[in-house]
Parts: C-alpha cells; sequence; structure tokens
C-alpha cells in the first residue's frame, strides 16, 4: 500500500500498519523519512494560524515562519528521537520487548498519521482563531496520536518478542 492508503487505515487498525511496517525489516532511513514528513506536515500546518498572529499583531511573518521551521525541522525531530529513547527505555525496565527502532518507529508513524488532523488544527486557527473549535480539533489530534502511538508501540513490542 501506498502511504496515504496507510495513514487512512491506521484510523481503523493502527496495529495492522505497524505490523506490516515492522515486517520490512529494520530500516532506520525510512523511520527518518516518516518522521521528517510527519514534521515537514506540521510546520506547514503552522502556516495559516501564523499568518493570522501576523496580521492581528503587525509582526512580519517571514521571522515566524524561520521560527517555526526551526522548530519542527530541526528541533522536533531530536525531540522525538529523544521522546522515542525515553519510552523505549522505560518500557524495558517494565518488562517490555520494544526494540529501540520499534518504540521510534511507533512514535514517528503516530506523528505522520496524524498530521491530516494537525493540517486541519492549522486551518481551524488560520481562519477561526483561539476559541472552542480549535480547542476541540486539538483534544482530536492528541486523541488521536495518543491512540495511534500506544497501539504502535503495544505492536511493536509483539513483533519483535
Amino acid at each position: 500500500m501506498s502511504v496515504t492508503q496507510d495513514i487512512v487505515v491506521t484510523y481503523w487498525r493502527p496495529r495492522k500498519v505497524i505490523a506490516k511496517l515492522l515486517s520490512m525489516g529494520t530500516r532506520e532511513d525510512r523511520a527518518l523519512a516518516i518522521l521528517i514528513a510527519a514534521c515537514t506536515i506540521i510546520f506547514i500546518a503552522q502556516w495559516p494560524r501564523l499568518a493570522r498572529e501576523a496580521h492581528l499583531t503587525g509582526q512580519e511573518l517571514n521571522p515566524m515562519l524561520g521560527g517555526a521551521l526551526m522548530a519542527w525541522l530541526f528541533i522536533a525531530p531530536l525531540l522525538a528521537y529523544t521522546l522515542a529513547f525515553i519510552t523505549q527505555i522505560v518500557a524495558r525496565l517494565l518488562g517490555g520487548k520494544q526494540s529501540p527502532y520499534g518504540a521510534r518507529l511507533a512514535l514517528f508513524w503516530a506523528m505522520l498519521a496524524s498530521s491530516p488532523i494537525n493540517l486541519l488544527y492549522g486551518l481551524v486557527g488560520g481562519f477561526i482563531g483561539a476559541g472552542v473549535a480549535l480547542n476541540a480539533v486539538g483534544i482530536v489530534w492528541l486523541g488521536l496520536i495518543s491512540w495511534f502511538w500506544i497501539a504502535g508501540f503495544f505492536q511493536a513490542g509483539k513483533a519483535e518478542v
């Protein structure tokens, strides 16, 4: 399946998609590509909100976009690797069997699979602004990324026994 089809399937069967990705073998280049794609989409999702904020406050848009670029394409990947490392170590201490690659792939795939909702979040932030709608979309996004990550993380522990 293509990546977009895998994203759609993740909304119904996240464990199946992670199992398929893990069955392709340990490919760190694939995990990094998934992470960079997720961070790029999240960066793009920030554009409407930043444009609205720049317009309403009179700030320059380019420095704001530069800050978001630095945050999402340089700092966020480092934080994602760190978070995956910490969760894998904690799981190992608690008796889990996740490999470092499986833990990374589960987190990175959760970020990419939930990115359509993140795009919606950016649009709501840009067109409507802060309020109930933005909070509702944010809660949906948080729930989805948590579900995808937890399901993928447990599948990674099963697949690599």
